[in-house]
């Protein structure tokens, strides 16, 4: 029986009501123990969008189709097979056999029932962007569901295969209400057809997964192998470490490179470097939005370009997995290419530019930015070598956020993951189609980003991504900097091979 205590209570009280924290991790304990520093206070996805839930989902939910994580293809999961109608109409064959973790059967009522909840406004789904390209699904028999769309979205089995988790058809009406009346879809259970089930949840604290021991055969996530799952937040990196160490948990990630370096050379754990879909970039205000005309001037913008060695931010600040790119998008995403125009590390070249732009004394211009301050003092630090002198506007994200999207940051270093979709309209489309954060505005990239974004052709899909790119690249709005990359630690009992979707499977696992 799952355990759900109320949010209303204190964490002592809420303590003093489980009667004991989780287990101790390890091998001995047939217990995996993860950790961040995030707190989840919902343990269902559509309902809690932080990395943690992404996660989690992937264990205890199954989608539709399954991305394989190595060749980027889609196979079948809870569907067998699946064809495109029209650029607006998607049937599926649904698997036959597969039961929910209370025991009832799914059919195709249970995805027709998720996705039509998912897109009513009322459904208070956090993150629209998954479900608002999908108008309405039918159900054509017991096992056959057609999926009518919005509008045409190539992308679309790329969000099956990800975020849109399957639930029970009927457990919507078990939400609970809210003080003003309304259904709270967060109250509901967490049922899923996944490879463990949740079991416990201590807001702010834990979350317990169980192995679902009636997993269906054949799921291409595959029979898990560890017994019991646990979320656990700790607050601080520094307490990560040290219960990483004592063996009270078994994995995190995100530790800083140095602490990395050190964990490595302890010889007391597993460390390994590993790509993410997140890359950083530096946006130049090509459009004016800002009135600073500067960057309005081809060669300022090449000057800069030349003089920042992405090479060495990304190998020796990063990690040996992080990479320099040359397109705004990430390497692996559908559509993206590489054969843009390129800038290469050249100091002697950007001062030259930067003369024949009119600034043979350098010039003086502010840098906005939100994250590993370290990446944005060495781009200064190499920008101040060719004579671009630049004063840090470092402050939190939700801050700059709304400076860039007004268009008030000129120059500015951030960075996107994509929302670990694989598909180039969750990063060049975002950037280049005139919305808040297009510093670009340039009506061709629209207009070929738009046939992309709309074609289910992939042939068509490529040319224009292509053209779009390659534009992008030489007006040089975009800078793209590197890839990021996250460094795991975890137990010398575990075997653990990360992703870089920055989803760590944890059903793949398994005691050495």
């Amino acid at each position: 029986m799952r355990i759900t205590i109320p949010k209303t209570l204190t964490m002592a009280a809420a303590a003093v009501v489980i009667g004991t924290t989780p287990v101790m991790a390890g091998k001995s304990n047939d217990t995996l123990v993860w950790s961040t520093d995030r707190e989840a206070d919902v343990a269902l996805p559509y309902y809690n969008n932080i990395r943690e839930m992404v996660i989690m989902a992937r264990l205890v939910w199954d989608t539709l189709m399954y991305r394989d994580t190595k060749t980027f293809e889609y196979r079948p999961q809870l569907a067998t097979s699946w064809k495109w109608v029209d650029n607006l109409t998607i049937d599926l064959e649904l698997r036959k056999g597969i039961k929910f973790h209370d025991g009832s059967d799914f059919d195709a009522e249970d995805v027709a029932g998720t996705f039509n909840h998912l897109v009513k406004d009322e459904s208070g789904v956090l993150t629209r962007r998954n479900v608002n390209w999908m108008k309405n699904v039918e159900v054509l028999g017991p096992y056959k569901v057609r999926i009518n769309l919005a509008k045409p979205f190539p992308a679309a089995f790329e969000f099956l295969s990800g975020p849109l988790a399957i639930f029970p058809s009927e457990i919507w009406k078990t939400a609970k209400k809210d003080a003003k009346g309304k259904f709270d879809y967060g109250t509901i259970d967490e049922v899923g057809t996944g490879p463990y089930k949740i079991t416990k949840v201590v807001p702010g604290e834990f979350i317990k997964m169980e192995i679902n021991k009636n997993y269906w055969s054949g799921s291409p996530k595959g029979k898990a192998k560890i017994g019991t799952v646990i979320f656990k937040t700790v607050p601080d990196t520094e307490a990560q470490v040290a219960q990483l160490l004592t063996g009270e948990i078994d994995w995190i990630w995100d530790v800083p490179k140095d602490k990395a370096e050190d964990l490595k050379a302890s010889g007391r754990v597993q460390v390994v470097n590993e790509k993410t879909f997140r890359v950083s970039y530096i946006t130049m205000d090509v459009a004016g939005r800002s009135g600073e005309k500067i960057w309005q001037n081809i060669k300022v913008r090449q000057a800069v370009a030349h003089a920042i060695d992405r090479n060495a931010i990304a190998k020796q600040l990063v990690g040996e997995a992080s990479i320099a790119i040359h397109s705004a998008c990430y390497p692996t995403q559908i559509g993206c290419t590489q054969d843009v125009p390129k800038y290469a590390y050249d100091p002697a070249k950007a001062k030259k530019l930067l003369a024949e732009a009119g600034y043979p004394n350098g010039l003086t211009t502010n840098i906005w930015a939100y994250r590993q301050r370290e990446y944005t003092e060495a781009v200064m630090g190499y920008l101040a070598k060719v004579g671009i002198k630049t004063n840090l506007k470092y402050m939190q994200y939700k801050a700059l956020r709304p400076i860039v999207r007004s268009g008030k940051a000129p120059f500015h270093q951030m960075t996107w993951g994509s929302y670990s979709m694989n598909d180039a309209s969750a990063i060049t489309s975002h950037f280049f189609k005139h919305g808040p954060d297009d510093y670009c505005r340039d009506p061709d990239v629209k207009k070929w980003l738009e046939i992309a974004d709309t074609s289910v052709d992939l042939k068509v899909r490529k040319e224009n991504y292509k053209k779009a790119l390659a534009r992008v690249a030489e007006k040089l709005c975009w800078l793209p900097m590197f890839t990021y990359a996250k460094y795991y630690s975890f137990s010398k009992d575990l075997d653990f091979t990360p992703t870089n979707d920055e989803i760590p499977r944890f059903f793949t696992a398994k005691w050495k």
